[in-house]
């Protein structure tokens, strides 16, 4: 409800613009007739300060370390439920009861296998093909053989693409996985666990048993949890955008994993590992840090701050955690980058450099030393991400659908090209 009005200034003319109030979090100015009564249009490079939607799903406070999934702070679900419950939660508001979560985790289960067909779009990609450029391309087509789940105004059909989206990505993922290396195939199992039969797919053979470590299993399913949704980001934001052209749910989701393949997005845990790895050792921490420090230098830290975390990134605790357990079950905890990262955090936190500028360790600066130990290869990291941020693609993507306030996207520019001018033929210039 719009209960105050702010009043702008234009060319000697008062325009006044609502001020509408959500459940928690700033107001917002509603600048919908702003064009229609001043002639202009408000610029934001990035929208870090435009809200271009109105939604109940997630919420962050960045200044406070804050977040949210339908009000349910991030560290209790990752503690004390599973990513099917959170799954649940996100589609569809509340968390489920027992028989709820039992009969969902038994349609995503009924639902894991793909088409057998599709497994004939592999052998199309050079066998060194990076697993987010097969990522891209196999959800994609997932419309081409899903035909009773692409029409949006069908609630039953949204509800049907949803279930396959949150079924079918870790199988789809751990096939590009599969691809990337070289092995066969590992069809998911139906006696297990979302986390668990993910990590089967991936490191099963064909020629051995192999028997699925709970603790790592556990460990999987929060590093889902953590990257579930995360609110109005670059990918969800893409997603939204495709969506509100009517573009069908694979089709959006395709979209969302070719926005979440830049290495300004997903790619942040590689890039952070991948500095720890250049670092080395305890050693030459002060080395880097002085780097940091440096306007000319390049080099900055990766894995710290975050363009809405203006705090210590609630995440990054549950995560350090985590990668202590994984550590530990897979006997890496003398693990040398883990040893450089602890370093690194407890001097970064100490530093009023890196305190006056908010630079705090966020998620993806122990993702990547877990997903490693867990036996990821760099190149699977941000699959993973993209695994995971599906549901919620899918539940803001729904969200959009039934919003009757919806309109096609449509962002204006400032324009500064040239200004209107006469065509010359071509003999006549000069």
């Amino acid at each position: 409800m719009a209960d105050k009005k702010a009043v702008l200034k234009i060319d000697g003319k008062d325009i006044e613009l609502d001020v509408r109030s959500g459940s928690i979090g700033p107001d917002v100015i509603d600048i919908n007739p702003l064009y229609k009564h001043s002639g202009a249009f408000t610029y934001d490079p990035g929208f870090t300060s435009t809200a271009s939607c109105e939604s109940k799903i997630t919420y962050i406070d960045g200044d406070e370390g804050v977040l949210l999934h339908r009000g349910y702070p991030i560290e209790q679900l990752a503690e004390k439920g599973d990513f099917l419950e959170v799954c649940y939660l996100l589609l569809y508001g509340e968390l489920p009861t027992a028989a709820q979560k039992a009969d969902f985790d038994n349609r995503v289960t009924r639902h894991t296998m793909v088409h057998e067909q599709m497994s004939k779009f592999f052998s199309g990609y050079r066998r060194d093909a990076h697993p987010m450029a097969v990522m891209v391309g196999t959800v994609g087509a997932l419309s081409a053989f899903y035909h009773d789940s692409t029409d949006i105004t069908d609630p039953h059909q949204r509800m049907v693409a949803s279930l396959r989206m949150i079924a079918k990505m870790p199988t789809i993922a751990a096939m590009a996985y599969k691809y990337h290396i070289g092995q066969p195939f590992v069809y998911p199992k139906n006696d297990l666990g979302y986390a668990a039969n993910f990590l089967h797919m991936c490191f099963a053979v064909p020629c051995e048993e192999y028997k699925v470590n709970p603790v790592l299993a556990r460990a999987m399913d929060r590093i889902f949890i953590l990257h579930a949704d995360h609110e109005q980001n670059a990918s969800t934001s893409t997603v939204r955008l495709a969506g509100s052209s009517g573009a069908n749910p694979f089709a959006c989701i395709a979209a969302g994993i070719a926005c979440l393949w830049g290495p300004a997005h997903g790619g942040a845990n590689e890039a952070a590992l991948n500095m720890l790895m250049e670092i080395g050792t305890v050693d030459r921490i002060p080395e880097y840090i002085a780097k940091a420090k440096d306007k000319n230098d390049p080099f900055r830290l990766m894995g710290f701050g975050h363009r809405v975390y203006k705090n210590y990134d609630p995440r990054a605790r549950i995560m350090q955690k985590t990668m202590y357990e994984v550590l530990e079950a897979t006997g890496r905890h003398n693990d040398p980058l883990m040893q450089v990262a602890l370093e690194l955090e407890k001097i970064a936190l100490s530093d009023p450099y890196f305190k006056d500028k908010k630079l705090y360790p966020n998620v993806d600066f122990y993702s990547g030393i877990t997903l490693r130990a867990l036996g990821f290869p760099t190149t699977m990291f941000t699959v993973l991400f993209a695994l995971a941020r599906t549901v919620g693609w899918i539940a803001q993507w729904a969200e959009m659908i039934e919003d009757p306030q919806q309109r096609i996207g449509r962002p204006r520019q400032l324009y500064t090209g040239a200004p209107k001018r006469d065509y010359v033929k071509l003999d006549d210039r000069g």
